[in-house]
């Protein structure tokens, strides 16, 4: 038979949960409005309950133990689950229908959310949860309608239809165009470059395209964030690859000029998720009108 464990308070697991992800329990207190003594004190409850030990002191830092690491990961996820449980009762007390989606952050910030406000004034009445997520997920567990993924053709356990490929260019900003005059392609490799960290290929790929190419592709400064590199680039720090969907203010106002086309060989594109089934209606509304805000700029895959 099993044993009935008692399940510890909400606030003794949203002190843990801030003090694993801080790896301090004086960043933990200030995130929660506590003292650092009360996040310790409630830490050390939960320990007491589980009898095991998860923080290691070192010095003046604390570091999780085996057992917190593993604690910790079902804690995340279980109170992220529990906080969309809860927005999802306190949106539906005040309407019956609601649409959650999930995008990448960069994309969600600079391209979908300042297209919403078109969804909205077509559904007045649907709320709308909307969360940033870079890796595929299980969409049914954590109540998500539809994703925005960015990558290969596979997310386990989620329909996939092809929304837009990439559209990838090199830009850089007037100020350093001044200073390193584009005639050929060859010149943009003699600029400061940024990359994206995780796609650090970029530049080996636009390299083949440009004929007796030498130079050092590899050099210049890194970011782990799309948003950090159009920052970069728009200050003028060096050319970069960037996807058009991201920069579309940039090069309207011309903070941004575009130089050449990239086609990074992945054959990586945007896809929209779902989860197997049927689509609630808001969900077969919002997929329809993505999609038509796609056509009006580039070709649909």
């Amino acid at each position: 038979m099993e044993r009935d464990i008692p399940i510890p308070s909400i606030s003794v697991l949203r002190c843990f949960e801030a003090a694993a992800k801080h790896q301090s329990f004086t960043a933990a207190a200030e995130e929660l409005g506590l003292t650092q003594s009360g996040v310790s004190r409630q830490v050390k409850e939960l320990e007491d309950q589980i009898g095991a030990t998860l923080f290691r002191r070192e010095g003046r830092g604390i570091r999780l133990t085996q057992a917190g690491r593993s604690l910790a990961d079902g804690v995340f996820s279980d109170l992220s689950r529990l906080r969309r449980t809860i927005s999802l009762a306190v949106a539906a007390g005040e309407t019956q229908e609601i649409l959650t989606i999930a995008a990448l952050p960069t994309f969600a910030t600079r391209w979908l959310v300042p297209r919403l406000r078109d969804f909205k004034i077509r559904r007045p009445n649907l709320d709308l949860m909307v969360y940033s997520r870079s890796e595929p997920f299980d969409l049914v567990e954590l109540g998500i309608d539809v994703a925005i993924h960015f990558g290969a053709n596979d997310w386990p356990g989620a329909k996939l239809s092809p929304l837009c490929p990439e559209d990838l260019i090199v830009v850089a900003a007037p100020a350093l165009l001044e200073t390193h005059p584009v005639v050929s392609k060859a010149d943009i490799l003699e600029m400061p470059l940024l990359h994206m960290t995780s796609r650090a290929h970029l530049w080996k790929a636009f390299q083949k395209t440009v004929q007796d190419a030498t130079a050092h592709v590899q050099t210049g400064s890194y970011f782990d964030q799309f948003s950090l590199v159009i920052s970069a680039a728009a200050n003028g720090m060096g050319a970069a690859i960037l996807p058009t969907y991201l920069i579309e203010t940039e090069l309207a106002s011309g903070d941004l000029v575009n130089l050449a086309s990239v086609q990074d060989g992945s054959g990586h594109n945007y896809y929209l998720a779902t989860p197997a089934g049927e689509l609630s209606p808001p969900a077969a509304e919002f997929l329809t009108w993505i999609r038509g805000q796609v056509s009006r700029r580039v070709r649909p895959l």
